[in-house]
């Protein structure tokens, strides 16, 4: 319950952040989300970060920050509001590969127990907020077929985002989804210039090539990590094996019996054993 809460949360504050700030602001906002989860993790999780990832992750921040960021206009409450919105992205995507990987439950399964609560805290509190600042009534809008059309597509897509953000999660962690999450930004630009013919200048193309940098640069850091982690465990696995068996082969072969001085004893024959048989 209080995570589906948690994730509800941070939606609005998401949205309301992106409404009280401007678009370069709300990037930079985007763009906190990942320290911030490096930042969580090392201190509550005692999760090591290596140098060439976080070397990586500094250059594609680099790189998204100089293809996404143009205008920075600062408010108290939009600062606030993203401060907010950052801490419970953050705390929400690390709770859900937390869950997942703590309960083994799948994504499915976790999505699943928490959407009603969400649902249900964002059905709450959105009218209200939209009420409180635009001073209208989102019940009093007269709903045409075109309108729910489009909310219901609208609905299966958040469905289907919701979905393969719990499994990216799920299979890897919170710090590669918003290397996806940058990466998709960095799509929607170029294919915003090539269907769309949207403005593209020299600063978007400079902030596309590093961001892509960096998206390569970790993932190659975190292959290579995992392909260590995993020799390491074999190599564990195989010591255990040995230690496991060398006390065996000691007893029978009689050369695990020592004196105190370190001299091994030969077994001895016992006549005592022929008598008693």
């Amino acid at each position: 319950m209080g995570f589906g809460i948690l994730n509800g949360t941070s939606i609005g504050l998401l949205n309301l952040s992106l409404g009280f700030n401007s678009v370069g602001f709300y990037q930079m906002t985007k763009l906190a989300i990942i320290p911030c989860t490096v930042l969580l993790e090392t201190i509550f999780f005692r999760k090591k970060f290596s140098r060439n990832v976080q070397f990586s992750l500094a250059i594609l921040l680099l790189g998204v920050g100089i293809a996404t960021v143009t205008d920075l206009q600062l408010n108290v409450l939009g600062s606030v509001l993203s401060l907010l919105a950052v801490v419970t992205t953050c705390i929400a995507q690390i709770m859900t590969n937390t869950i997942q990987k703590k309960f083994k439950v799948s994504s499915t399964q976790l999505l699943y127990q928490s959407c009603p609560y969400q649902a249900i805290t964002l059905f709450i509190t959105g009218p209200f907020v939209d009420g409180l600042l635009t001073n209208k009534n989102v019940f009093a809008f007269k709903y045409t077929p075109q309108v729910l059309v489009f909310i219901v597509l609208s609905c299966l897509i958040s469905i289907s985002v919701n979905f393969s953000t719990f499994l990216v999660i799920g299979k890897t962690s919170p710090v590669t989804y918003q290397v996806l999450g940058h990466l998709k930004t960095c799509l929607v630009l170029a294919f915003g210039y090539i269907l769309l013919h949207d403005p593209f200048s020299w600063r978007n193309i400079l902030g596309i090539l590093i961001a892509v940098v960096g998206m390569v640069l970790y993932s190659y850091c975190c292959s290579l990590e995992s392909q260590q982690k995993a020799s390491e465990a074999l190599t564990q696995l195989s010591q255990a094996k040995e230690s496991e068996s060398d006390p065996l082969l000691g007893v029978e072969t009689g050369s695990s019996l020592l004196t105190d001085g370190g001299v091994p004893i030969v077994p001895a024959w016992s006549s005592n054993k022929d008598l008693q048989a």
